[in-house]
């Protein structure tokens, strides 16, 4: 199987590199034809290496960075003092083409502006968006995005949300004609932000988009749109909504009496994997010209070796390429109509 080469921030996250060493070593034991450059602070990382298999040693190749950007700073501050840090070392070996995807559980916001910097977006697009797939009742996926690298959103940015997701649903879930939705608080015309009515009025006028309306967080996972398109606020909060629900009913039913855990098994079987974040972490930066995967703040090992997983399948299916040259297209016949 061919390479795979990824950029890992070791030092990003709530836990830092006691949970991403780890998850990098073991994952570099699952899949032999995986390579990875540790990027951290040398006197932390090798005092976790020392048990390390020598033949996983060899598809390991740590960096030594200078320092390390905290979630306690701002991403305008962090940026502007991110020279040899762990998060731009990492993006950089995708800049230079030595990774072919970079991956941290930093703070989104620092993360978004450095790979604007070093990255650029693609030439359609004005922001990046961060973008994951969500398990639906019809057994299907819904692709959904910004889900917290843009906190604010005008209809234009949403507009491109919406191609970039049809994209990742023809590309990705092999759906011709995706379904594109808004989220909003309900779905009558008139209401919502001024920023998601315009945007319903851009994508009505698009044909190379099926626009079918608003969504309410209720019917997130209905199957109702195959691409849900939100501004990163809206987003990040319904999902980690989602994420919390899930999470509380997975205890309850792990410490609970037999006929309630027997209840939430089945209410949330088969999907509850699929919902689970320490099972599906890893969102896309979707919009740039390298790969950029966020990993959860708060993830733990397994969450962290789910998102270097999600990483690997995103460069084996040349998902930021499909999308470039696919978005490319869906522009050029969007500006004939």
């Amino acid at each position: 199987m061919t390479r795979v080469t990824l950029a890992v921030d070791a030092m990003g996250g709530d836990f830092g590199p006691h949970v991403t060493v780890p998850a990098v070593l073991q994952a570099l034991g699952i899949y032999p034809f995986l390579e990875i450059f540790l990027v951290g602070l040398p006197d932390t990382l090798q005092p976790l290496l020392v048990t390390a298999d020598s033949s996983v040693l060899e598809r390991l190749h740590c960096v030594a960075a200078e320092s390390v950007i905290t979630s306690d700073v701002k991403p305008s501050s962090a940026i502007r003092q991110s020279k040899n840090s762990s998060m731009r070392l990492a993006l950089e070996l995708v800049k230079e083409q030595k990774a072919q995807a970079c991956l941290s559980a930093g703070d989104t916001g620092t993360l978004m502006g450095l790979a604007l910097f070093l990255l650029k977006p693609l030439p359609q697009i004005r922001r990046p968006a961060l973008m994951t797939l969500l398990p639906n009742a019809l057994d299907g996926q819904t692709v959904i995005l910004d889900i917290g690298a843009n906190v604010e959103a005008d209809s234009e940015m949403l507009l491109q949300f919406a191609m970039m997701g049809a994209v990742v649903a023809q590309q990705m879930l092999a759906i011709s004609e995706p379904r594109i939705a808004l989220l909003n608080v309900g779905q009558e015309e008139g209401k919502g932000k001024e920023s998601i009515r315009q945007a319903a009025k851009l994508l009505r006028q698009q044909s190379v988009i099926r626009y079918t309306g608003f969504l309410e967080g209720s019917e997130l996972l209905t199957g109702q749109a195959d691409v849900l398109v939100c501004d990163g606020f809206s987003g990040n909060v319904a999902l980690k909504t989602l994420e919390g629900a899930v999470r509380y009913f997975l205890q309850r039913a792990g410490r609970g009496q037999s006929s309630w855990r027997r209840l939430i098994r089945t209410l949330l079987s088969p999907n509850t994997s699929k919902i689970d974040p320490d099972k599906y972490n890893g969102a896309f930066l979707l919009g740039l010209s390298g790969v950029v995967i966020k990993s959860h703040g708060a993830a733990n090992q397994q969450a962290f070796l789910a998102a270097i997983e999600q990483s690997i399948l995103t460069v084996q299916r040349q998902l930021s390429q499909r999308v470039a040259r696919q978005l490319a297209t869906v522009v050029a016949r969007s500006d004939r109509t």
